[in-house]
């Protein structure tokens, strides 16, 4: 045989492969029967239909392809249900299914990769993290003993209001402040952000850390949709992730530290008053499914601190 024949052969073979693994793919996507959708671009899928409102959008897109579609956000296909029938087959019978929440870069970045309650992908670690809520961290008991916290904060606010009667006052400021007093008392155990503690973080900076956490836990980062551009973070968000993951975790680690040394101090005499000790606790606790880590502790931590506020 010539030796000039083996290019052509060695084309031919690589042609049939391709062809096949493309018959295959077309076969496969014949059997699942998508539901209807717009069409996608190249690289960015359907993201052109979606404005500053996406809840509006795809209201929008909904009228037009019916209760259930499929829309390409980037590299991923996304069904979605617009009606109360389609919720209860997403989250009712076909709960299980669709438990996990995909992973994301706000997940990764700020909640020590995915430790919390909220990011943590659906398994056992899931199930005793919401056993724990259930259970210990907000039981009807736990939440009752912090009355009297609730009661000297209110107090104290009034207590402001008064001394600024005739003045003009900004009632937001205030309630935002009386809010992060609570919860830094039931959480944490007092009011960390009081300069007079010598705090790790001043009132302000920790109201913006948490307005940037708030915002980056929203925000549409395009390399969650599109992985193979994630590295360049074209919209900065990430560094902004990681920005304020660093500042809280120095906040946290001054937190845990205060707390373990009360902790030792007062040995079997301990006993918990807040959710921090709490926590704690449960990490020490040999019959836990899950071993709950530091940075387990401190994202449960972060986690009651801003989805409570």
């Amino acid at each position: 045989m010539d030796s000039l024949s083996y290019p052509y052969y060695a084309v031919a073979w690589l042609a049939t492969v391709v062809l096949l693994l493309l018959s295959r793919r077309l076969r496969r996507r014949r059997n699942l029967n998508p539901p209807p959708g717009p069409k996608p671009w190249p690289i960015i899928g359907n993201l052109n239909l979606i404005g500053t409102l996406p809840h509006r959008s795809i209201h929008d897109l909904s009228q037009k392809y019916g209760e259930i579609m499929q829309l390409k956000f980037g590299s991923f296909n996304v069904v979605v249900g617009s009606s109360v029938e389609m919720a209860k087959v997403f989250l009712k019978t076909q709960d299980l299914n669709f438990a996990c929440r995909p992973k994301t870069a706000a997940g990764k970045y700020t909640t020590y990769n995915y430790s919390d309650i909220t990011w943590s992908p659906y398994g056992a670690y899931w199930r005793q993290a919401r056993k724990m809520c259930v259970m210990e961290l907000f039981s009807a008991k736990r939440l009752e003993s912090y009355e009297y916290i609730r009661v000297e904060e209110t107090y104290s606010l009034l207590k402001s209001i008064f001394k600024s009667s005739g003045q003009e006052i900004l009632l937001k400021d205030l309630l935002s402040t009386v809010s992060l007093n609570v919860i830094s008392r039931m959480v944490l155990g007092k009011r960390y952000l009081d300069e007079s503690e010598n705090s790790v973080v001043s009132p302000d900076e920790f109201k913006k850390m948490l307005d940037e956490l708030f915002l980056l836990n929203g925000v549409f980062n395009i390399g969650d949709s599109i992985p193979w551009i994630d590295f360049m973070d074209l919209q900065g968000y990430v560094k902004r992730m990681k920005t304020v993951s660093k500042k809280f975790d120095r906040f946290l680690e001054h937190v845990l530290d205060e707390h373990n040394a009360r902790r030792k101090v007062e040995g079997e005499k301990f006993v918990a008053t807040d959710m921090v000790d709490l926590l704690l606790q449960l990490a020490d606790d040999p019959n836990l499914d899950v071993k709950l880590e530091r940075h387990g502790v401190k994202a449960f931590t972060q986690v009651l601190f801003s989805n409570i506020c």
